[in-house]
């Protein structure tokens, strides 16, 4: 297969595209932006993994990734990349020019790159979006997310759309929605708190970005009959 994963070099991304290239059969295309060395030696330590340099502020650098799709010949598109904080302040001393600035980081780059992936699943009449959430849309959101999830909320309604849109030419969209997991955009989260969700949590201990990566294997490799459907990885803790 060959896919594509955004934001594929560090973090969550990172471990989705180790997980993906030890499959010798994937061609794994993965974007990244400042994370240049990181990028470099995940090429070094993987044969079939390829680094794709964008900054997704710039309008040029999307485009251009947005007309290498159908050169690429993708089977998966992964939307993992999300430029901005977890947590920035209640929601009534945020900048309203916050939203719009996140809007455009991390949906309006989803949009592009989903329609330009669309057309070319339509033409070879396959094809699979997962695109990665959060499990706070499931509950009530962390006190300061209101940016974050509200730019979650837009993407959960897009993947349901794409997934009634396109059913009847074999492509799927399907969405994970992980809980908290310790990576360089969560590690600002007090202590404190972060010991909370472990003692809330029924394994004691938080969600590892391995463990989704896992996920995104699973439906990578899954059967067109899963379609429009989102799985949320919390160890099965009821939220409130």
């Amino acid at each position: 297969m060959n896919i594509l994963i955004t934001g594929g070099a560090s973090g969550l991304g990172e471990a989705i595209t180790k997980t993906l290239a030890k499959n010798e059969n994937n061609v794994v295309y993965f974007t990244f932006n400042k994370s240049v060395a990181a990028a470099k030696k995940l090429e070094k330590q993987f044969k079939n993994v390829k680094g794709i340099q964008c900054n997704f502020e710039e309008e040029s650098t999307l485009k251009s990734l947005s007309e290498i799709i159908n050169e690429l010949d993708l089977d998966v598109v992964i939307h993992n990349a999300y430029n901005g904080d977890y947590l920035k302040s209640h929601f009534h001393k945020i900048d309203s020019n916050d939203f719009l600035t996140d809007f455009k980081a991390n949906v309006i780059p989803v949009v592009e790159i989903s329609q330009a992936a669309i057309t070319h699943f339509r033409k070879k009449k396959s094809g699979k979006i997962i695109t990665i959430l959060t499990s706070a849309l499931q509950g009530m959101p962390p006190i300061g997310s209101a940016v974050y999830t509200s730019n979650k909320a837009y993407l959960e309604k897009l993947t349901q759309v794409w997934a009634n849109e396109n059913t009847k030419f074999n492509i799927t969209s399907n969405s994970i929605s992980p809980s908290f997991m310790e990576t360089a955009m969560t590690s600002a989260t007090d202590d404190r708190v972060k010991e909370q969700m472990i003692e809330s949590n029924p394994l004691k201990r938080l969600l590892t970005t391995n463990e989704v990566a896992e996920a995104v294997q699973f439906l990578v490799n899954d059967v067109t009959q899963i379609n429009g459907k989102d799985f949320v990885i919390n160890a099965g803790s009821i939220l409130k």
